[in-house]
């Protein structure tokens, strides 16, 4: 029996990518690379060869619920874990492992998000291997560390042990959110940090020992659902079950605290996807270093990233560095160095009431 399992976190709204991503219908479910399928779509055709359709479960909003179905078909609908409020990732996570536990106690387990982008696919599944070799018989909790390419303050970083291999995996020594330049810089300098990819594996004995551990109460909670699992009562026990749960992220509730906690180091092409610049640095570019998907004429234009409905033509003459974005009724205009403010722009139409968000 093949005891591996995909867990796919995809209940995020992404605000940081609108006006694509909405409240209604958010990034994931996006055909964001313009490759025909959506991210949520890629991200369970990565896992191809790793484990069969029938163990990949989604985690998701209770809002989208009908979305998941549309674009994965070959899903029951046991393997669409709705959640009713979101509460972060490690409520998330214990409620797919407290699950798939119920049904197989000897289940192996990666947990990624919807929304990212890997452009060396082999490579990736690759790397997913050696971690499941490594938690298959261990306790131990793996997390995938990606090898950074510049002192970026946007991730995470994971510092290891380097001379401390295990089955392919470093020992993981300390783990710093979003760290200033100069910081950042003397991480990537020493060559013992990467960047924490928020992608995740281990089995489900390990996961439920340290969620036992670290957060008893969440334990308890989802602990109390394995007579309701995989039955018609599952839905109102989760409805109750989140109403306990706390707003908490499995790195701040578990992967901080815990001292078996390792890192494979890893090199896939990586991005989080998380905003428009991230998306202009791993997508293909044109002569003049723009990003275009839509139909357009350019003229003296450098830089930018267009992305708008292709049954309208955009002309644009004398932008350097913007990011131009057409949906559903929203366009939206501004340098590409200012991304920042997308947040302020989606908080600013809701406090005037505007429904476009």
């Amino acid at each position: 029996m093949n005891h591996t399992y995909v867990v796919i976190m995809a209940g995020g709204v992404g605000t940081r990518f609108w006006p694509f991503s909405r409240t209604n219908n958010p990034k994931q479910f996006h055909d964001v690379l313009g490759t025909g399928k959506s991210l949520l779509q890629q991200t369970a055709d990565r896992f191809e060869g790793i484990c069969p359709k029938e163990h990949i479960y989604i985690v998701t909003s209770a809002e989208y619920q009908q979305l998941v179905k549309e674009q994965l078909p070959y899903l029951s609908d046991d393997q669409i874990l709705c959640e009713p409020v979101r509460r972060n990732t490690a409520p998330c996570i214990a409620y797919a492992a407290y699950k798939i536990a119920q049904q197989d106690p000897e289940a192996n387990m990666v947990v990624a998000p919807a929304d990212h982008i890997i452009l060396k696919e082999e490579e990736f599944r690759d790397t997913i291997r050696i971690a499941l070799a490594a938690t298959a018989t261990q306790d131990i909790l793996v997390t995938l560390g990606i090898q950074p390419s510049r002192p970026d303050t946007g991730y995470g970083y994971i510092q290891y042990i380097p001379d401390s291999d295990n089955q392919g995996s470093k020992k993981v020594k300390t783990f710093t959110e979003k760290p200033h330049l100069e910081l950042a810089k003397q991480f990537v300098e020493s060559g013992e940090f990467v960047w924490n990819a928020g992608i995740f594996v281990w089995n489900v004995q390990a996961v439920r020992k340290a969620f036992e551990s670290y957060m008893p109460e969440t334990a308890e909670i989802f602990a109390e659902g394995d007579e309701w699992y995989f039955t018609e009562k599952e839905h109102s026990f989760i409805n109750k079950a989140y109403s306990l749960c706390k707003n908490i992220s499995i790195d701040n509730g578990i992967m901080e605290k815990a001292g078996n906690v390792y890192v494979v180091l890893s090199d896939f092409g990586w991005s989080d996807l998380g905003t428009w610049k991230s998306l202009y640095e791993v997508s293909e570019k044109d002569e003049n270093e723009n990003v275009t998907d839509g139909t357009h004429m350019l003229y003296n234009t450098n830089n930018s990233i267009i992305k708008t409905p292709k049954g309208k033509l955009v002309v644009i003459s004398g932008l350097e560095g913007y990011i131009v974005a057409e949906f559903d009724g929203v366009l939206m205009i501004c340098p590409k160095d200012e991304e920042q403010k997308v947040k302020e722009f989606v908080a600013d139409a809701k406090n005037h009431g505007i429904h476009f968000v």
